[in-house]
């Protein structure tokens, strides 16, 4: 008796056990899309070739986020073609995300998409001005995250490129929204610099303005990266040095494959601070009320190979100042 007594209650606390395993519930696994300009293939798995991605992964690592354990990246990337946003959008909502983390024009495109799932932008030009959200401080929908205010700084690339090469001739702004073109002519009618307006609306459009800027002898050039300029970042940087024009730009990956110098946000750093916005948003914080970031870092590269092929010399003045030079 005692021992049938005692095997039966080993038989209860067993099924007991298996019971309430079962009722504990599964820890979640959140699936992150990521939309880009980069390829696809740069930004897929745990160690992705892409340095942004990387950033925005080792982030999440340092929260406490295990790659594969409790996410999963669903990556989609343009490889610069903007006109496919609309389509990696759709594919990402098909997916069922929990969050999307997207780059530039790739935002516009997730608005029209969806006003449900948290877009968590990471490198959005101006997104008040571009209609994306209410305000900085307040969204006020389902985006949210970091903006770049690169049209903010650009009188000081003006400055800079202007120190590195002095003289009076004009300086050629390639711009794709007019609010760059105006903030830089503001900054130069204080200075009374010189100024030739180029906009860029479409590929074809970076040849020719880098032909007609020579052909109107600029001595130099700004290159603003929102948009198709960036897209085709390496055609720019190309265009460039063919045409002999000393350019500066508004971000690092510019400098990195031969431009000569760039100035503006630290883009690794943007990529980071998203994933802060992500691990807020998981949580459960609504991404209405969640405030737009603007830049806190700002780096200054010179590509000194690019520098000496120009025969240019760079002022010590702005050696000083520089973060990183590339050799």
């Amino acid at each position: 008796m005692h021992r049938r007594l005692f095997v039966s209650t080993l038989a209860i606390a067993a099924l007991g056990s298996i019971c309430g395993s079962s009722a504990q519930p599964a820890r979640t696994r959140y699936r992150i899309g990521v939309v880009a300009l980069q390829p696809t293939a740069d930004m897929v798995g745990s160690q992705p070739r892409s340095p942004t991605q990387r950033a925005f992964l080792d982030r999440l690592r340092e929260l406490g986020y295990v790659y594969g354990e409790n996410f999963v990246t669903e990556v989609r990337g343009s490889a610069g073609d903007l006109d496919r946003f609309p389509t990696l959008a759709a594919e990402l909502i098909h997916a069922k995300v929990d969050v999307i983390v997207a780059t530039g024009a790739a935002v516009a495109a997730l608005k029209q998409a969806t006003s449900t799932i948290p877009v968590v932008m990471s490198a959005t030009n101006d997104p008040v001005r571009e209609g994306l959200v209410q305000s900085l401080g307040h969204p006020g929908g389902n985006i949210t995250g970091l903006s770049l205010q690169s049209i903010d700084t650009i009188g000081k690339r003006l400055e800079l490129l202007k120190e590195l090469v002095p003289g009076d001739a004009p300086v050629a702004i390639l711009w794709n929204a007019p609010e760059v073109w105006q903030a830089a002519a503001s900054s130069a009618k204080q200075r009374g610099w010189q100024l030739q307006s180029f906009g860029i609306h479409e590929l074809g459009d970076l040849e020719t303005a880098f032909k007609r800027a020579v052909d109107a002898r600029a001595g130099a050039a700004i290159v603003h990266a929102y948009g198709i300029s960036f897209a085709h970042r390496r055609h720019v940087v190309d265009l460039a040095a063919r045409s002999r024009l000393p350019t500066i730009y508004d971000l690092r990956p510019y400098a990195e494959i031969g431009g000569l110098v760039s100035y503006g946000a630290e883009i690794n750093d943007i990529w980071r601070r998203a994933a802060t916005y992500v691990d807020k948003i998981l949580k459960g914080t609504s991404p209405a009320s969640l405030p737009i970031e603007q830049p806190t870092k700002f780096e200054l590269i010179i590509n000194m190979k690019t520098a000496k092929a120009l025969g240019l010399a760079v002022p010590q003045s702005i050696l000083l100042r520089t973060d990183e030079m590339i050799e």
